[in-house]
């Protein structure tokens, strides 16, 4: 209770704070720990810690900046379990799920390891008489991060790996919900031998994320979140000249088509849907069936399925997913529940009276079921962000994509089909950023780059992958000549060309 995570400031933690803030156990509803406040006077220090290392980090090679990263991903490794703990402590995830948040994050330090290649730049010999061009690919310098509560150590890896080995020094603002994994991490980089000052993080609330957004020596923010705040981070972002990424909400549609293979489609859906409580911005939280005769068996085989699933507390493996982060979320998803009911959805299973004996007092809530629901419904329009499926009812293909194409978030989707025709227009045509066929998260492995369309994301990059190369450096293009000096030449006032 007395415990309070701190800062990591210039290789050293900082406990001192004006204001702090609770964090909870979800699976008890007990405070925990408390969570310092950043404010102006500390994340000038981090800022000031990172212009002071900078430069030379900015020109240290690109392989030692690799070789850095190989040790952290085995200092990653070894301190799994360590890791994994704190993820369930704060934020309740089960801990099979916590191993595979840390795996996917594992696997954005695995792509950073490649920097020597990735930075390569382009080279033109000879472009004109005696003239070479090349581009080369430089760091911005100071870069920021704000990150969400449901994925406190790979949302951050998504980030801050290819910023540092690109020459960037980094500050991290992790949830405050969680913040505890997301520090240990960070103090992982230092024992893999990054300079003091190139990694910083500062924990905090709105107040601090302001401060990152408006200093003028911050050069790009790179955010996940939600829709809202994602606007606000972008628009003001470049209101101050700053490079902005910012990741928002979804609303992740599967097309469930007559000739799918229904077992397999339930299965995957099941576990799409209410894996880690829903709290995922790829969770799948509308089936879209393609008539009424296939709503109908995958209404019954969801229900049969659901009543398998197991909840509670983070530690034991046999759970499937834990509780959600807060009582007003808790309070917020059981709301837009009761309001799809009377709104005129069918609530087909009801996860809302569910209690864990000895966690009385946590945030759980069992998964959900909801049959026969409209796009004017409030529960569809928004994301709920819990273990909460939708199910909508179609009469073709193209009226559910449609559906989706007509929602104003655009992150993922996927379709249940066997017919590749189907599957091929599907993927041609619909307008999300990320595609499943017959696979229902759709996150893209981390040597491609993971993003939305819409209102799923401001910003013209991508995260992590080859647009998180682009997103952290500037090109720069050189063009060079080394007259002859046997000749002399005139002096030329039209515009130079190549021929």
């Amino acid at each position: 209770m007395n415990q309070i995570v701190g800062h990591l400031i210039n290789g050293e933690i900082n406990t001192q704070a004006d204001r702090t803030l609770d964090v909870f156990n979800p699976a008890s509803g007990q405070v925990s720990k408390r969570v310092a406040v950043a404010n102006q006077g500390t994340v000038e220090e981090a800022i000031r810690a990172a212009q002071a290392a900078f430069p030379a980090w900015r020109d240290t090679s690109p392989l030692k900046r690799a070789r850095i990263m190989y040790r952290f991903k085995e200092l990653l490794e070894a301190n799994a379990d360590e890791i994994c703990r704190l993820i369930g402590e704060e934020h309740g995830k089960i801990v099979h799920d916590a191993r595979g948040e840390l795996q996917r994050g594992i696997e954005n330090v695995e792509f950073a390891c490649g920097a020597p290649e990735l930075l390569k730049g382009e080279h033109s010999k000879n472009v004109g008489p005696g003239i070479d061009s090349w581009s080369e690919f430089q760091p911005l310098g100071i870069v920021a991060g704000i990150t969400p509560f449901n994925f406190p150590v790979m949302v951050p890896l998504w980030m801050y790996p290819s910023a540092l080995v690109c020459g960037n020094c980094f500050i991290l603002k992790p949830s405050e919900r969680d913040p505890s994994s997301a520090l240990f991490v960070a103090q992982l980089l230092k024992d893999a031998g990054l300079p003091d000052g190139v990694m910083s993080v500062v924990n905090g609330d709105r107040e601090t994320v302001d401060i990152l957004l408006e200093h003028p020596q911050t050069k790009a923010i790179s955010f996940v979140g939600s829709t809202p705040i994602a606007e606000h981070i972008y628009k003001t972002a470049n209101a101050h000249g700053k490079r902005c990424q910012a990741l928002g909400g979804a609303k992740n549609h599967a097309i469930v088509m007559p000739d799918a293979d229904l077992d397999n489609a339930v299965s995957q859906l099941v576990g799409a849907a209410f894996g880690s409580s829903g709290e995922r911005c790829m969770a799948l939280s509308v089936a879209v069936a393609v008539g009424d005769a296939t709503a109908d068996s995958l209404i019954e085989k969801m229900r049969a399925q659901m009543q398998d699933l197991k909840v509670g507390e983070a530690s034991n493996a046999d759970n499937d997913f834990g509780p959600l982060i807060t009582q007003q979320h808790h309070d917020r998803v059981s709301r837009l529940i009761a309001g799809a009911e009377r709104q005129g959805a069918e609530l087909v299973v009801d996860g809302r009276a569910l209690s864990i004996e000895g966690h009385e007092d946590g945030y759980f809530m069992g998964g959900s079921l909801i049959d026969r629901v409209t796009p004017e419904m409030t529960c569809y329009a928004e994301e709920i962000f819990g273990p909460v499926l939708l199910v909508l009812r179609v009469e073709s293909m193209q009226e559910a994509m449609q559906l989706i194409d007509d929602h104003e978030y655009g992150n993922g989707s996927c379709i249940f089909t066997r017919d590749g025709e189907a599957a091929r227009y599907f993927s041609d045509n619909i307008q999300v950023g990320m595609v499943g066929i017959n696979i229902p998260l759709p996150v893209p492995v981390a040597y491609h780059s993971f993003g939305g369309w819409k209102r799923s994301l401001f910003g013209d990059l991508h995260a992590y992958g080859p647009d998180s190369i682009r997103f952290y450096t500037k090109r720069k293009t050189i063009t060079q000549r080394w007259p002859s000096s046997k000749v002399r030449e005139g002096t030329q006032f039209s515009m130079p060309t190549l021929d």
